[in-house]
């Protein structure tokens, strides 16, 4: 793999089923199994696990594997199954979500930097930040940032934008604000990015199989054209309905 290629994954939580502690999402919880065998893929193909502040350390295949929002699980599941095979990952927590049922508290974040995980900013409300007034956004970021280093004794130095949905403005904002990284939702494996651009990410979904995620981490064959081809095609309903009437959509379409 070439040294500018950086797979970053981006997982939200952790299901067995709907049952469970947490918040589970038809699309994005990941089974606890699939999960673990994903992380032995990875180490049995080579790949080393970096947190966004270490990636120049060493050589080899490195990935990023990130969280978002902030489910209970990513304490209760996510974080002994990384330990365990001696690997690390970025957990972006929204900040008003701490202590929301089914999500992590406040000792669930401390524990996770304790434990050499990273905690990241997914915004302070998750709202959508393109939709925000500069004012708005300014809040948004800040407070989230405070608040996080706050509850976790470390730096927060990475916001990933909630729903994917940032830009230019959102970005410029967020590097003004002491972020060092700031990550989307464009599908990719960040070839050739740029400093201070935005990180691509590969979102790894419940019904996600092995060959799939095994083709979407090397960035190779059909799998990302597919990737690549979907995100684009879910962006059309997106521009014609607005951020917030398409995420209305999507969850009564989800909860049906």
């Amino acid at each position: 793999m070439a040294e500018s290629v950086l797979p970053v994954l981006m997982y939200h939580g952790l299901h067995a089923g709907e049952s469970g502690s947490g918040c589970f999402d038809s699309i994005y919880s990941v089974t606890p199994e699939s999960f673990a065998a994903q992380l032995d893929w990875l180490r049995a193909n080579g790949y080393r696990s970096v947190r966004l502040d270490d990636m120049g350390a060493g050589e080899g295949k490195r990935v990023v594997i990130s969280f978002d929002d902030g489910d209970v699980s990513n304490a209760t599941v996510a974080l002994p199954a990384l330990r365990e095979r001696g690997m690390v990952a970025e957990f972006f927590v929204t900040s008003d979500f701490i202590g929301q049922r089914g999500m992590l508290t406040a000792h669930d974040v401390r524990a996770l930097a304790d434990a050499g995980m990273g905690i990241q900013s997914h915004g302070r409300s998750h709202r959508l930040l393109e939709d925000l007034d500069d004012e708005a956004l300014y809040a948004e970021l800040r407070d989230s940032k405070a608040r996080l280093e706050s509850a976790s004794g470390m730096p927060v130095v990475a916001v990933a934008f909630p729903g994917g949905c940032g830009g230019g403005r959102e970005r410029d904002v967020a590097l003004g604000l002491g972020y060092r990284h700031v990550l989307g939702s464009v599908p990719g494996c960040n070839r050739g990015r740029r400093p201070h651009e935005c990180y691509q990410r590969i979102a790894i979904t419940r019904a996600m199989a092995l060959p799939e995620f095994s083709g979407l981490v090397a960035w190779r064959g059909w799998r990302p054209r597919l990737a690549s081809l979907r995100f684009r095609a879910l962006r059309v309903p997106k521009q014609l309905l607005g951020n917030d009437r398409y995420q209305r959509l999507r969850a009564r379409l989800l909860a049906r």
